[in-house]
């Protein structure tokens, strides 16, 4: 028996597209294989480190646990359709700026992770950027970075100093 196909509509960084597969397909698969955004990562696969985090309809959601059946008619926004053009999301120019990027891994789902925090909280505490950033792993402990970047693209903190001395 031929497995069941779907073809689903949905706006993907503020493009309509159809995405078709087998109901049950991860929508990271479908957002990487089919739109070639591969700026969403799989880290683990299960929902547990955040690499893999997309907006749906505003909600910051793990896209390996969602189906792509449940994406139908959603607005979707992943690492790629945080800049607005050439101009890079504050959170975006505050993680180069922090040197808050390593690996890489990480670094899509804790920028959208981030922009969600910044978005429902302007102004955030240290606990709040904490528990924003709290379903995100980072392997290579980068968190210092991540934290001071997120700092300063809440205005917490001035962008550091690029000047240097010479020994």
């Amino acid at each position: 028996m031929p497995e069941a196909s779907v073809a689903i509509r949905c706006r993907v960084n503020g493009d309509d597209v159809e995405l078709q597969g087998h109901p049950m397909t991860r929508l990271l698969d479908a957002l990487r294989r089919e739109l070639h955004l591969t700026g969403t990562k799989e880290g683990c696969g299960e929902g547990e480190c955040g690499a893999c985090a997309i907006m749906i309809d505003g909600r910051l959601v793990n896209s390996c646990l969602v189906p792509l059946l449940h994406a139908d008619g959603a607005a979707i926004t992943t690492i790629e359709g945080v800049a607005q053009g050439d101009r890079l999301h504050a959170v975006q120019e505050a993680f180069i700026a922090y040197g808050a990027a390593q690996c890489g891994i990480c670094t899509p789902g804790m920028v959208l992770a981030a922009v969600d925090l910044l978005e429902r909280t302007p102004h955030p505490t240290d606990a709040d950027i904490r528990a924003g950033l709290a379903g995100n792993l980072c392997r290579c402990t980068g968190y210092v970075r991540i934290f001071e970047a997120v700092l300063a693209a809440c205005g917490r903190r001035p962008a550091p100093s690029t000047a240097r001395t010479l020994p």
